[in-house]
């Protein structure tokens, strides 16, 4: 049984479909691109994906993964460009990988976000980011399945800071980005709990609903202060291990008899 990894996006309108729905999306890009999946066993076997992390609805993100599991070896490349042309456009398969290692929902440990804030100057950012980074903590409430919940924002956010606005705004438009790099811990601290934390230490309360980009996501260097790639270690491990023996139907054919 080969596994495969791969990074896919929401981007544009699909930021709002909900992590069941990009279920049933790749579920039937699969049968679509005739990907030979290996099944679970049991009354009502179902293909083996496993997904790491899915970001929140609403969020785009460049960088979410999963994990699936075939019953015949299939080169990564060519297996992505298959996956990618029958997911819908926003959708994007842009990496694929043979796993190599194990554990790569351990190797997701914090996220790099990008926060659009229309109508916030630039300057009332920096003043909400420096009153958030100067406090010991910052207590947010968020409804969950079991009520409300109280917990601490600060101590996941390993970095935070104010940019210009990008250039595609409109010029008579205020805008600032938030950069913000975030520890995946229990209970999970999210962009939107960030916000709820600026607004609570520093009254920032952007006039409409900010746009929330996933850019990265990955174990934390402590040294370097930079999130890195999780498939690095499989591409590393592949560069190393001999190719996998099993290829594509085709290719596996016997020849007929020289004329």
């Amino acid at each position: 049984m080969q596994r495969i990894r791969l990074r896919y996006t929401k981007r544009g309108r699909l930021r709002f479909t909900s992590h069941r729905d990009f279920q049933r999306a790749f579920e039937r890009a699969l049968r679509r691109a005739e990907v030979p999946m290996a099944y679970s066993a049991g009354f009502t076997p179902h293909p083996r994906v496993s997904y790491a992390n899915a970001a929140p609805t609403g969020t785009g993100s460049e960088a979410e993964y999963l994990e699936i599991a075939l019953a015949e070896s299939r080169d990564p490349e060519k297996l992505r460009e298959l996956l990618d042309e029958s997911m819908p456009t926003g959708l994007d398969i842009i990496d694929a990988v043979e796993a190599r290692t194990s554990g790569l929902a351990d190797r997701l440990t914090a996220s790099v976000w990008e926060l659009r804030l229309d109508g916030v100057e630039l300057a009332e950012a920096e003043r909400a980011v420096t009153a958030f980074l100067a406090a010991e903590n910052v207590e947010v409430q968020r409804r969950t399945k079991n009520g409300m919940r109280t917990f601490d924002t600060r101590g996941a956010v390993v970095s935070l800071e104010a940019l210009p606005a990008p250039a595609d705004r409109p010029l008579d438009s205020a805008c600032a980005i938030l950069r913000l790099v975030v520890r995946h811990l229990t209970p999970a601290v999210r962009p939107d709990d960030v916000l709820s934390g600026l607004r609570a230490v520093a009254d920032l309360a952007p006039p409409v609903p900010s746009a929330v980009t996933r850019l990265a996501q990955g174990l934390f260097d402590e040294e370097s202060g930079t999130v890195t790639d999780p498939l690095a270690p499989d591409r590393e491990a592949d560069t190393a291990a001999p190719p996998t023996a099993a290829v594509s139907a085709d290719a596996k054919a016997p020849e007929g008899p020289a004329a």
